[in-house]
């Protein structure tokens, strides 16, 4: 299969992709590790007229954290990158875990962070951390800069609040926790999730406090549960506790029904994977 034709443009920096996105108009795309759009394309469900490539813009493939504790990922660093990152990066040690959950290795080697946050999949590894995390989603446009959480960023699946002529530069990880970690069920290895649980919280007195629950596949976008998170608070790190928080957090879902699964199949398996997500956080004790 192969996409329908288009114009292609190397841009040299941000600012000089932000002008020819404005200059191509709203059937420009962005492309950077292409791991989606590619295929999209050549399915021709994706028809752009022309492609504006950020492989060759400087200054986003960082991963630093700023003395907020806070954890700043620019937008062109790959998925491999964060799954072999040498450093333990505290409070989002779930991130190398998170990573390895991508697609494939040669997807992993290409793909960028920014470009799974931009392309928005309810599904996302990255989109579930990001609203786990309470992401910052930085944007570079004409206008100026712009930051946005997620419940701004992320509007349905597939959309974000992107302007056609904005390129997302930098996500920040702002809610570092003690403990985390992440599951997810698909049919086969390196396939989509059909739901998928992350899980953070701090430990502080021998309870659970900040308490972060926030799940996957069961709605337009990734979501959190307040349900789950009010059952965690103030309790101990124990497998009872994270038994109630798992049934809270499901018995708190509307969702889809769709070919992969029913609407109760989704709950259930958002029950089991939020309490074999917490149980993981215990693993190191």
């Amino acid at each position: 299969m192969k996409p329908a034709a288009f114009t292609y443009h190397r841009a040299e920096s941000v600012a000089h992709a932000v002008s020819l996105l404005g200059e191509l108009g709203e059937d420009a795309k962005v492309i950077a590790g292409g791991q989606s759009l590619v295929a999209l394309m050549n399915m021709r469900l994706a028809r752009p007229s022309a492609l504006v490539d950020l492989t060759g813009v400087r200054g986003l493939g960082h991963m630093v954290v700023d003395p907020s504790g806070s954890l700043r990922i620019g937008a062109l660093v790959t998925h491999s990158a964060i799954e072999d990152y040498p450093l333990v990066i505290p409070g989002f040690e779930i991130l190398p875990r998170a990573a390895s959950l991508v697609g494939h290795w040669p997807i992993r080697t290409r793909g960028t962070f920014g470009g799974s946050i931009a392309h928005a999949d309810p599904t996302s590894e990255w989109c579930l951390v990001a609203v786990l995390h309470g992401a910052r989603m930085v944007m570079e446009g004409p206008g100026g800069t712009r930051t946005v959480g997620p419940d701004g960023f992320f509007e349905g699946p597939f959309m974000t609040c992107l302007g056609h002529d904005e390129i997302l530069t930098e996500v920040v990880l702002t809610e570092p926790r003690e403990r985390s970690a992440i599951r997810e069920f698909a049919r086969r290895a390196g396939d989509f999730a059909i739901v998928s649980a992350a899980v953070a919280y701090d430990v502080s007195d021998g309870v659970v406090s900040g308490a972060r629950v926030a799940l996957g596949g069961v709605a337009p976008v990734a979501v959190r549960s307040p349900a789950a998170e009010a059952e965690l608070e103030g309790c101990e790190p124990v497998p009872e506790v994270f038994e109630r928080a798992a049934r809270a957090a499901a018995g708190d879902l509307e969702p889809p029904s769709d070919l992969h699964g029913s609407a109760d199949y989704r709950r259930r398996l958002a029950r089991v994977l939020t309490e074999r997500a917490l149980a993981d956080t215990l693993a190191g004790d």
